[in-house]
């Protein structure tokens, strides 16, 4: 991994200088890793900013059973404890403040477009095949920001599921494409925080009672109408577009996630 190649190249050269201290090459904030976003601070419960804005975004997959992480940045309670389960999902120390390792494996698991490695925005915007952001309630960008936004719960399911692969059947439509697939009037797919879900190697079931830990607010399975293929998962909660935030709606009857 780069930023591990970097710190060693780092400090292999302090050591061939007469009299350097290893420690300040160490204790020194931590190298560039890629062509996405680089944490130039240790983060913890207080702080604020930016850079704990784009943390929470790559959290939110480890809100835990039922919640969801508000990428607001602001550092508190719920933030911290999405932060120590993503370190133990992961085998690091789990004390919810976000140092170089945890840096160093968000870098590991992150392309330089700021997606995870094992999903792509060109999975989520898959509406009737055509491609592109433009046609729904928001703007491109917000929409765009929003499938992000799902990518990394979605990378969180996946390791939660034993890192094994999950597949995307579905994800943003416009309000043409929805229409044309019969989608209801209201879906969630319209803003780009959707997903439908298959698996070759999990249950729909596994699928559907993981995503409860994961951030996800809105989940149809098994059970539910037009769900017997598939598991639907969203984030409705987070959405305000009327000013209020949407409640949890999770129905896979035959999963018993109710």
């Amino acid at each position: 991994m780069r930023v591990n190649t970097l710190k060693r190249a780092a400090v292999a050269f302090a050591l061939a200088l007469p009299g350097a201290a290893v420690a300040t090459v160490v204790a020194a904030p931590p190298a560039h890793a890629d062509g996405c976003y680089t944490w130039a601070r240790t983060l913890s419960t207080g702080s604020s900013g930016t850079d704990v804005r784009q943390l929470q975004i790559r959290v939110a997959g480890w809100a835990g059973y039922g919640g969801i992480v508000r990428v607001d940045g602001r550092y508190g309670p719920e933030t911290a404890a999405a932060v120590r389960r993503f370190q133990a999902a992961y085998g690091l120390r789990a004390d919810g403040v976000a140092g170089p390792q945890t840096f160093a494996k968000i870098y590991a698991l992150q392309d330089d477009d700021c997606t995870p490695k094992h999903f792509s925005y060109a999975e989520l915007d898959n509406g009737c095949g055509k491609g592109g952001w433009s046609g729904g309630p928001l703007s491109p960008s917000a929409t765009r920001e929003n499938a992000l936004r799902a990518m990394w719960k979605l990378e969180a399911l996946r390791r939660s599921l034993g890192d094994k692969p999950l597949y995307v059947t579905s994800g943003f439509r416009s309000i043409a494409c929805n229409r044309q697939v019969g989608g209801a009037s209201n879906s969630q797919h319209l803003y780009g925080d959707a997903a439908d879900l298959t698996s070759r190697s999990r249950t729909l079931c596994e699928i559907a009672r993981s995503a409860r830990d994961q951030g996800f607010s809105g989940i149809y399975g098994p059970g539910y109408p037009d769900h017997g293929d598939h598991v639907h998962v969203d984030s409705r909660r987070e959405n305000t577009r009327d000013g209020s935030p949407n409640t949890t709606d999770w129905s896979a009857p035959n999963c018993g996630v109710n």
